[in-house]
């Protein structure tokens, strides 16, 4: 509790000191003043012994000198030194002792006027004995002055002493250990441990700065717990912000260091959910906003799903689809940053499956202007002289035998090059868009203006399911099966169907309403269903021939998807 000012009490010892001294200096400046006629009452004293006996002389003499000398010995007698004996500060023996010498003066002063000498020289030893008591007791009173002067000085340095030493031991625990305390205290602060205890003071100044202390270690000590946190604030942004940046990398690096698959995808989702505990995640790619394949972490995609988030997978002007995400707290810009990351890996593997395409369907592009300008022109060659050979032989050379085997040769030519116009024709496909969906349709479109058969299409194959030399194969069977109906079966609709019929494998069916399995059994090679068989190995996969219910025939091609072609 606060009792006072300090700087009061210091003050306040100061005057008590200055008082002190300035008392004992005053008492001893008025103690000196009344011990200055001291010696000069002695010395008066001394004299009245003196004149006594002198006055002795006189007395028996008769002379006229001896009213002279009574004078003297009265003006000595009632000098102010001597009537100093009988003021209020002279002690009582002295006043009386003094009183006693004037009434025996007096006696004395009678004899020498009644010229007495007898009676006077009887009385002066008594006389000169009251006088020397009189310059002892003046003695005595000087002495007693001078003792009460040495005793009060003693006693003032004393006292002087003690207040000094009570005042070092009150600045050594009322002020030093304070402020020593305080020193600690901020050398502690400055070692950045604020949580420090105050000396307790009951002085006005030393509370102030105890308290200013006090609260600018509780304004440290907050300050320094707010960068603390904003530094381990800023030290998790980091961390976490180097583990999206390395998650991010390390699966760019997977999704362009191989064929971009749904089990590189679900590998990719399945470290983002790592990376997001407590998060589900799946990956909807879409095409055409008709089919949707959906690639779901391993922890699975909750029934009761309920406020997802969508992060469309888009870069520049290809959206194919979405990121779709369940999270009570969604780390918007790594999702962001995924999705984006995802759009840009499925742009580029479509660019490189296009680029791959386009260098495949080039290269068969030479080789059919190859076939053309060679084994073409040596069909074309072979036919006329075919003709020509059966215009020049005479009616001699010619037999039954002879014209079945130019007929033969002529068939088989005629065949060879119809078989060679349909691979080049094959050959001549050309997909521009690594979307097997638009290069089927464009092929259809192709047959469509060639007849006049109903073709549909119903296309459910998910985007990136389907590698480039899986796209050339199925888009050269798809049209070898679809021209052979259009051509032999003699059917008015053709439906082509391309799904997935489990999840390892794909389908792809062209159904027809014209003549059946038994007409296509029986003219097997003019068909290519040879050539047919051969790709479906090429897929690893495999090509069936079946009747439907109502009539007509189903072609169906069987393989897994993203399967290297059998060499």
């Amino acid at each position: 509790m606060k009792n006072g000012s300090l700087t009061s009490t210091i003050l306040g010892l100061m005057l008590t000191l200055i008082l002190l001294s300035s008392g004992l200096a005053t008492f001893a400046i008025i103690n000196l003043t009344y011990s200055l006629g001291d010696a000069r009452a002695i010395n008066a004293s001394g004299s009245l012994r003196m004149q006594s006996y002198r006055l002795m002389f006189y007395a028996n003499s008769g002379s006229e000198e001896a009213e002279d000398k009574i004078k003297e010995f009265e003006n000595t007698l009632y000098s102010e030194a001597l009537k100093r004996s009988i003021v209020w500060y002279s002690p009582q023996e002295l006043e009386d002792q003094y009183r006693l010498v004037v009434e025996k003066w007096k006696v004395m002063k009678s004899y020498i006027e009644d010229e007495n000498s007898r009676l006077y020289a009887a009385s002066l030893k008594d006389f000169v004995d009251t006088i020397d008591l009189l310059v002892l007791e003046t003695e005595l009173h000087a002495a007693f002055k001078l003792k009460i002067l040495a005793a009060s000085q003693i006693f003032g340095l004393g006292l002087m002493l003690f207040i000094a030493f009570l005042a070092v031991r009150f600045t050594k625990k009322k002020v030093v250990a304070p402020l020593n305390q305080l020193m600690e205290s901020a050398n502690t602060i400055s070692k950045g441990d604020f949580d420090v205890r105050m000396p307790k003071t009951e002085y006005i100044e030393l509370s102030s700065l105890s308290d200013a202390l006090d609260s600018t270690a509780k304004e440290l000590s907050t300050l320094y717990r707010n960068l603390e946190s904003q530094v381990e604030e800023k030290t998790h942004a980091l961390t976490r912000a180097n583990n999206e940046l390395t998650l991010l990398y390390d699966n760019l690096v997977m999704l362009h260091s191989g064929t971009l698959d749904i089990k590189t995808l679900k590998k990719a989702l399945n470290q983002l959910s790592k990376h997001e505990p407590h998060t589900f995640l799946r990956l909807v790619i879409s095409q055409d906003q008709e089919s949707k394949q959906v690639i779901e972490a391993d922890n699975g995609w909750p029934l009761a799903s309920g406020n997802q988030i969508h992060y469309p997978l888009k870069f520049e002007d290809y959206e194919l689809g979405y990121l779709e995400v369940i999270s009570s707290t969604p780390n918007h810009p790594l999702f962001d940053n995924f999705a984006i990351m995802l759009a840009r890996s499925i742009v580029i593997f479509n660019a490189g499956e296009q680029k791959q395409q386009l260098a495949l369907m080039e290269e068969r592009g030479v080789i059919a202007r190859e076939l053309h300008d060679s084994l073409g022109q040596i069909l074309s060659f072979l036919k006329i002289q075919v003709n020509l050979l059966s215009k020049g032989l005479d009616t001699t050379c010619r037999s039954p035998q002879v014209e079945g085997q130019i007929a033969e040769i002529n068939e088989g030519v005629n065949t060879a090059y119809v078989q060679l116009r349909e691979l080049l024709s094959t050959f001549r496909l050309t997909i521009n868009d690594p979307n097997l969906n638009h290069a089927i349709e464009a092929m259809l479109d192709q047959l469509r203006s060639q007849s006049k058969i109903s073709i549909s299409l119903d296309y459910k194959l998910p985007l990136q399911l389907l590698g480039a030399h899986q796209h050339i194969h199925v888009l050269q069977l798809t049209r070898e099966a679809t021209l052979n109906a259009i051509k032999h079966a003699q059917a008015q609709h053709i439906k082509i169907k391309c799904f997935k019929s489990s999840d390892t494998h794909v389908t792809i069916s062209i159904s027809d309403d014209g003549v059946g399995i038994e007409q296509l059994k029986e003219r097997d090679q003019h068909f290519g269903i040879g050539i047919m068989h051969e790709r479906a190995s090429r897929l690893s996969g495999i090509v069936e021939f079946g009747s439907n219910p109502d009539g007509g025939t189903t072609v169906t091609l069987t393989f897994p998807p993203q399967q290297k072609p059998v060499q």
